[in-house]
Formats: C-alpha cells, sequence, structure tokens
C-alpha cells in the first residue's frame, strides 16, 4: 500500500508567492500603482480595491486604460499622504494625473519618463522644495497646477519649453524672485498671486487680470500699478540743498531748476538784493511803491478778466459737447444695438459699467462708438462683436426682458457669474446695468459656435467636423458645465440655456460655455425655448430648471454632434422608425436604436473615419442616458465628465481645416434649424 503523502506548508506558501507574482506581472503597470499604495494608503482604507487579485482596468478606484495601459489616475479629494513614490514614473503611458486636495508632502520626485502626460493636478497638498525640475522636460502637457503648496525658490526660466501649455496656476505658494519672462503661445490661464515674487510684471503677461498677481507686494507693472516714481530730470550746474527737508519724498515729482542757480545749503541765508534794509532800495521805496501799487491793481483786473474768458469758454465748450454727446450716444446705441430703425425718445437712467477684474479697461461711451457687428440673437438677448479704439474686441450681449426685481439682485447674480473661472467657461469681463439698459461683455470668440460648425453650408465642398474635434468639444462642454454645478452648488447655480449656439469656439478649438446662470432672470414669455434642448420637467415652466434639467439638454447636444441633426426636426421616415412627421432628436434616436438599426443614427460625414465605431456608440450610451426622461435617472455632470474621458485622450488637437472650412455665411436655413432661437 503506497505511503500518504503529506502537504509540505513551505512548498504551498512559494506555490502561492509565485501564483500572486504570476497574477501582478499579468499587467505591466500593476507593480507601479501596488507601490504607490503602500505609501500613500499604508492603512489601506481609501484603495480598498486595489488587490492583485484583480484588474487595473475595470475595478481600480480611480484608474482607467487605453489600449491596456494605464492612461488616466485621478484621485482627488481624500487623505492620500506621505512623500510620492518615484514608481509613478513607471507608467509611461499616463495622460492625465490628478492628485489634488490631498495631504501628498515633500518634493516631487522626477516625472520626466512621463512624457505623455497631458493634464497634471497636484493643487492642494503640501508638496514642498523648489519648481519640479523634471516636469520642464513634459513637452505634452496642456494643464499645469500647483497652486497652494509650499513650494519656493524661483519659477525657471526654462518652463517655457512647455509651448503647449494652456493653463499654469502657481499660486499660494512661496515662490520668490522675479516674474520669469516666458513666451507661451497657447497659455489663456496664469495665475501666480500669493507668492513672493518681486520686479516688473514682463509684457507677456500683462493680458491676464490683475487677479493672477495679487497677493504679491513687490510686483508692480501692468496689469498691476505701474513700477517706481517719475522724477525730471535736474539741469546741470545746478546745486541742490544739503537740508534734509529738500529731500523730494518717494514718487514726487521734482520741478526743473534752471541753469546756474544756487540753491542755498542754508535755510537763513538771504541775498542782498531782496533785503529790505538796503540803502539803494530805501532810496526810492516810496514812489515805487506807489507805481507798483497801481500796477498789481491793473494787473489783478486783467488777469480776472482773462480767467473769467477761459473759464467760461472751456465750461460752454464741455457743455456743449455734454449736449453733442449725448446726442450721439443715443443716436449710436439705436444704431449699434437697438433691434429697431427709430430711437427711444425716452431718457433712460445713467449707470456704469462694472469691470469683474476690477481695473477700468473701457466706458460705455467706448463700447457704443465702437464700430459693431450684429453676431446673432438669442432667448436673452442680441449678441455684436465691437471693435474698441484700442483694437480690443469683445463680444457685447444687450439683455432683454429679464425679470430683474432691482439693480441689487441683478448685481449679485453677475457677482456670482463673474467669480465662475474655468477654460471651459466664456470669459465675462464687464456688465452695465441701468433701469431700460443692460449689457453684458465678454470676451470674443474667432470660431464661432458649434450650431454654424454642424450645421453651416452642408453639402458639397463642405470638409465636415471631424470625430476628434467633436469629441474634443463635448468633453470640453462637460467640464464647463461640470464646473458651474459644482461651484454654484450651494447657490444651485445652473446654465438654464444649453444648446450649439452656446458652445463657442476659441482659436485654439476649445469649447467654451456662454450665457450661463441668466436663466435666474429669465419670465415666462421669454424663458428660451431651446428648440428642442429643453428637459421634459421644465418644458412647461421655464424657469424651473435643475443641474438634472441641463444634463438633459447636455445629452441632446450630443446627439446633435452624433447625428449631425437638428434636435427638434428629424425627418423620421427612415427604415424601421414607426413616426410620422417631425419629432424630437431623442425620440427619434430611441425609435431607431430600439429598431437596432443603430447605424443609421450616425451622421454621413463621420463615415469617412476609421476605427471610431466603438468611441461612437459609447457616446451614444452616454447622450442616452442624459435624455432620460425621469431626472434621477440621469448621471450627474462630474460622473459624465470622467465617462467621456474614458472614450480616448480628450486633450488631442481640434483640426485646423475643421474649423476653417466652414464660411462665415452660412447657408444653413433657420426654417430647417431653428437652434438660435
Amino acid at each position: 500500500m503506497a505511503a500518504k503523502l503529506k502537504p509540505n506548508p513551505t512548498a504551498s506558501f512559494f506555490f502561492f508567492f509565485n501564483l500572486l507574482l504570476h497574477h501582478c506581472a499579468a499587467h505591466p503597470d500593476a507593480t507601479p500603482l501596488l507601490t504607490f499604495k503602500s505609501t500613500a494608503d499604508p492603512s489601506n482604507s481609501l484603495l480598498t480595491s486595489w488587490n492583485s487579485s484583480s484588474d487595473p482596468c475595470t475595478s481600480w478606484l480611480g484608474v482607467s486604460c487605453l489600449h491596456n495601459r494605464v492612461a488616466h489616475l485621478i484621485l482627488e479629494n481624500s487623505t492620500l499622504q506621505n512623500p510620492l513614490p518615484p514608481s509613478l514614473a513607471s507608467l509611461i503611458h499616463l495622460r492625465v494625473l490628478s492628485l489634488k486636495q490631498n495631504r501628498f508632502t515633500a518634493p516631487i520626485p522626477d516625472l520626466s519618463n512621463l512624457t505623455s502626460l497631458n493634464l497634471l493636478f497636484l493643487s492642494e497638498n503640501r508638496f514642498s522644495g523648489e519648481f519640479p525640475p523634471s516636469l520642464i522636460s513634459l513637452s505634452n502637457l496642456y494643464r499645469l497646477d500647483l497652486s497652494r503648496n509650499r513650494f519656493s525658490g524661483e519659477i525657471p526660466l526654462s518652463a517655457n519649453r512647455l509651448t503647449h501649455l494652456l493653463t499654469l496656476r502657481l499660486e499660494e505658494n512661496s515662490f520668490s524672485g522675479a516674474t520669469p519672462d516666458l513666451h507661451l503661445p497657447n497659455l489663456h490661464e496664469f495665475n501666480v498671486s500669493g507668492n513672493n515674487l518681486t520686479g516688473a510684471i514682463p509684457s507677456s503677461f500683462s493680458k491676464f487680470p490683475a487677479s493672477s498677481f495679487w497677493g504679491n507686494p513687490a510686483l508692480c507693472g501692468p496689469p498691476l500699478e505701474k513700477c517706481g516714481a517719475i522724477a525730471s530730470p535736474v539741469s546741470p550746474k545746478t546745486t541742490v540743498s544739503s537740508s534734509p527737508t529738500a529731500i523730494p519724498k518717494c514718487g514726487a515729482i521734482a520741478s526743473p531748476v534752471s541753469p546756474k542757480t544756487t540753491v542755498s545749503s542754508s535755510p537763513t541765508a538771504i541775498p542782498v538784493e531782496t533785503n529790505p534794509n538796503s540803502p539803494a532800495k530805501a532810496k526810492h521805496k516810496g514812489k515805487f511803491s506807489n507805481i507798483a501799487i497801481i500796477g498789481i491793481i491793473i494787473g489783478d483786473l486783467f488777469v480776472l478778466g482773462l480767467v473769467s474768458l477761459l473759464l467760461y469758454c472751456y465750461f460752454w465748450r464741455n457743455y456743449s459737447s455734454m449736449l453733442n454727446s449725448e446726442k450721439s450716444s443715443v443716436q449710436a446705441e439705436k444704431i449699434v444695438y437697438s433691434s429697431s430703425p427709430y430711437p427711444n425718445p425716452a431718457q433712460s437712467e445713467r449707470g456704469k459699467m462694472v469691470f469683474f477684474d476690477g481695473e477700468r479697461r473701457f466706458e460705455l461711451e467706448d463700447l457704443l462708438r465702437a464700430s459693431a457687428e450684429m453676431l446673432g440673437k438669442g432667448g436673452f438677448g442680441t449678441a455684436y462683436k465691437a471693435i474698441l479704439d484700442d483694437g480690443n474686441v469683445v463680444a457685447v450681449k444687450r439683455l432683454k426682458d429679464l425679470n430683474v426685481a432691482g439693480k441689487r439682485e441683478f448685481e449679485q447674480q453677475m457677482e456670482v457669474l463673474g467669480r465662475l473661472r474655468h477654460p471651459n467657461l466664456i470669459g465675462l469681463k464687464a456688465y452695465y446695468f441701468a433701469r431700460d439698459e443692460k449689457l453684458l461683455v465678454h470676451e470674443f470668440m474667432p470660431n464661432g459656435n458649434l450650431f454654424w460648425l454642424l450645421h453651416g453650408n452642408r453639402g458639397p465642398g463642405r470638409t465636415p467636423l471631424d470625430w476628434t474635434t467633436r469629441l474634443k468639444i463635448a468633453a470640453g462642454v462637460a467640464r464647463g458645465l461640470a464646473f458651474i454645478h459644482s461651484s454654484g452648488a450651494l447657490l444651485k447655480l445652473v446654465h438654464g440655456n444649453i444648446k450649439s449656439t452656446n458652445v463657442l469656439i476659441d482659436k485654439l478649438g476649445n469649447a467654451k460655455l456662454s450665457d450661463y446662470g441668466l436663466s435666474v432672470f429669465a419670465s415666462p414669455s421669454s424663458a428660451p425655448k431651446s428648440s428642442g434642448y429643453r428637459a421634459p420637467e421644465a418644458a412647461l415652466d421655464g424657469r424651473k430648471l435643475t443641474s438634472k434639467s441641463d444634463v438633459y439638454s447636455f445629452g441632446v447636444l450630443l446627439l446633435e454632434l452624433l447625428t449631425g441633426k437638428c434636435p427638434s426636426v428629424v425627418d423620421s421616415g427612415g427604415p424601421g422608425i414607426g413616426y410620422s412627421g417631425v419629432v424630437d432628436l431623442p425620440r427619434w434616436v430611441q425609435s431607431v436604436v430600439r429598431e437596432e438599426w443603430t447605424a443609421e443614427v450616425f451622421d454621413l460625414e463621420l463615415m469617412r473615419y476609421r476605427d471610431i465605431e466603438e468611441e461612437m456608440v459609447g457616446l451614444l450610451q452616454i447622450a442616452m442616458a442624459c435624455t432620460q426622461a425621469a431626472p434621477e435617472q440621469r448621471p450627474k455632470m462630474s460622473y459624465v465628465v470622467k465617462m467621456i474621458e474614458e472614450l480616448r485622450g480628450v486633450e488631442v488637437s481640434a483640426s485646423d481645416d475643421a474649423l476653417e472650412s466652414v464660411s462665415e455665411s452660412p447657408s444653413a436655413s433657420e426654417d430647417i434649424c431653428r437652434a438660435s432661437e
């Protein structure tokens, strides 16, 4: 009878250990991630899903992959701690790294191997040391946020190598020295406030608002106060008094002193010629005094008459010009802003321009004098392109039919909106409030809006909006909308008017939302109908808008990007579709998908691109989730952003041809597509 074999504990241990190593080695990025976990979460209380028995790409918190390699590592607003382990540099396919709002400490390790990194967010931690030198080699960075840490030392001039940067945020640190003269052609978000920087601000940064530099007491130059004092030159051969009281105060303007003039070094010294006890003076004292008195009287009368004449001419000229200015202002306002060809005879109260960054750059009269071009009409008013006298171009929206209880209510809402700053929101510059006139000034976008990019000049000869650009726009709108919802959570701030005409495109192809937050002033008669974008629960009363109704409108926008069709105008006569006539876009898409004609959904202009079917279907699923009839079944915008980013690395460049191919005079008929209403 054969002997019974006993289990060998040592052999079993090595068997399971080898099995564990083999499983960890199955994914090339598992080992550096587990090393990161052991350092950042030693108690295993946060990253519990990170374990060797699962796949990082499918079940690990904050990890998403592209082609089975980790592309996104997003672990925000947690209590992760300790120094970052150097093992992070092994994630060579990483595109997005966001560890903001944690408790990481010490200098940042060498990350120069992360050459694919596009987005790096490390704000609100406890990192220290100098500006991380390894970041300079990450030439593909679009966003770099090191704000609210403990960095010190100088900001290196070598940051000029980061030529793709769109965002550079270094505020609330301890950086010192001069602000480097960086020339980053694509940079449009920059902030170094709350540091110890000194000296003059380079001219390359003067375009940014003053708030980007606040909190640096020794910093000067535009857009802050001018540097130094202006002193007039002192002529040659001039001796300046040695008395301490003769030293001009800092910033005072010194009067020029004539040549060969000697300024006394003794405050009590009197020249001989002016001594009243001089014999020569005493001889002619009486006679000269009488003549002097008569001359003084005549001179006084002459000077008084001349001054009166000058004052009369001056004030009369100003009064006349003021009258003419009022006339011309009323006429200019009629020409530039009014939709009526006739001037309004009623006199409106005078308001004032209020600038969100605090620095006055122009007045109402400058806007009225500016050459203007109407950009379009929307639910909240008419927008114009205005070219100011100094060459700057702004967009001006003349708000109409607003349900505003009073000036204070309007100002409070504008203060909230003016504080919103995000790469995917249009930058607000100023507003004007009067009883009969309300204006909103924001930055001008040269590439128009998404509506005309999608629907303008369809037909032969048109270069379509490519898939990469559409996906980038979708991601940008999602980020901007999620930012509005998160920033105004306590105020329940919503956009309220999501549609393709309110998605503006800048010169880099980035999407920027406009008209956000204005829906709070909508009256029942003026509430924008939005032509198919309105959520079912908000269709009856356009003022009852929530973040969930914004999600629905965004879902309709995604369907518009995917189908190339206008939201409320769909020809439902396709195969297998049971509707006749015009239906809204979500119903039409649902019917097509239900009948398993999914391929019929997508825009024919997208059929020329290869290997995008999976991404299109993924975006379609996100759109259908957003357009659920029940509000509680729709996802939050923060989750929508993550789903879109998982489809592809979203920081890809838009095609220049796609943005330049649409004519400035689109031929799409507003009778067919009424998205601009």
